[in-house]
């Protein structure tokens, strides 16, 4: 009779934890009880499809086009805060799209950094962009954009890595290095990535559960952002990026959490081994980073640009991870990347 109760005991626990672990499966747009399909979308090779946005000037008359990879938490219709004359005066088409799992961007369950890129060339092909194309990438959107160079390098004009996601366990970080950047994260932080690190397949339960604090972004713990974020998060708020709502419409697994599993796992490539993909040219792959930015710790982009001497390095001395939304550095962002102007800030 124990025995028996034993064995139901242990079938009981091992179903909860096999609930406890299994996401739902996504909400797919356009499926029986799915969100509707409302925006332009592509097919791409595997069936998927991607759902973007075209702003700027028409693409007809740009002098330079731009795909921008946004990032955790957004959408295509994410945009720089960059101003009119600016994007005008320059002749600026931007193409933003909602990464897979995003918006109305289907998912992709085998998602990864160089699955990322070959979305961004299909994208840029259908949409017929030409030869070449200006990328950026916000924050967790970088990673596509490292993909890009390495997958794609071809096809590239210019990158802007704007305040970019960095990946403790690259393998050339000196351990010493990655460390001390990693023990400066909040504790919740630290345990969120090395939950998406070294066992993904938690990384459903860890961020639903409610024993332990998780990510601090997703909690609202405003501890991650500088003075000047906060500040600046009181300016997003009274303008907003349109359709917040649809952001994880399709499931929080497939889109926030699967970025957390790809942009802290296996890359399948070390970017600091990366070579120039403009040979002979340097500063046409810039990285923009805030002196204040809690989020990304500045020691480790230091590294990167002085590992990979071809990347310009622009540091904001009271930029934070939110500097995007300030339309000061966007604009010089653009300017940097597309005609070659320095900023008088930095």
């Amino acid at each position: 009779m124990l025995r028996k109760i034993s064995v139901v005991l242990l079938v009981g626990i091992l179903g909860w934890v096999y609930q406890s672990i299994t996401p739902p499966p996504p909400k797919t747009c356009g499926s029986i009880n799915g969100p509707p399909i409302t925006s332009p979308r592509i097919k791409l090779t595997d069936g998927r499809h991607l759902s973007y946005r075209e702003s700027g000037v028409p693409k007809e008359k740009a002098q330079f086009k731009i795909i921008l990879s946004h990032g955790g938490g957004d959408s295509k219709d994410f945009y720089l805060r960059a101003s009119k004359e600016v994007i005008e005066e320059l002749g600026v088409y931007m193409l933003t799209f909602d990464r897979a799992g995003y918006g109305e961007s289907d998912p992709n369950p085998r998602r990864s950094v160089k699955s990322d890129a070959f979305d961004i060339q299909v994208l840029a092909d259908q949409l017929e962009l030409g030869a070449k194309f200006y990328i950026i990438g916000i924050s967790m959107g970088a990673y596509p954009v490292y993909g890009c160079i390495k997958h794609i390098p071809n096809r590239i004009a210019g990158v802007s890595l704007v305040v970019p996601l960095v990946n403790f366990w690259w393998p050339s970080f000196p351990s010493d290095l990655s460390e001390r950047a990693f023990k400066g994260l909040l504790l919740q932080d630290q345990w969120t990535f090395r939950v998406a690190h070294y066992a993904p397949r938690l990384v459903y339960w860890w961020l639903t559960q409610k024993w332990f604090p998780s990510l601090a972004a997703l909690e609202g713990n405003i501890e991650i952002f500088s003075s000047s974020d906060r500040e600046m998060l009181k300016e997003i708020a009274e303008n907003p990026n349109p359709n917040q709502e649809k952001v994880t419409q399709q499931g929080v697994f497939e889109s926030l959490h699967r970025d957390l599993m790809v942009g802290f796992g296996n890359w399948g490539f070390d970017p600091m081994e990366l070579e120039n993909p403009f040979p002979g040219k340097e500063n046409v792959v810039q990285i923009w980073q805030g002196h204040e930015d809690r989020v990304i710790p500045r020691i480790l982009q230091r590294h990167v640009s002085e590992r990979l001497p071809w990347i310009k390095y622009h540091e904001v001395a009271d930029g934070g991870h939110l500097m995007p939304y300030n339309t000061t550095i966007s604009d010089a962002i653009l300017k940097a990347l597309l005609i070659g102007e320095q900023p008088s800030f930095v």
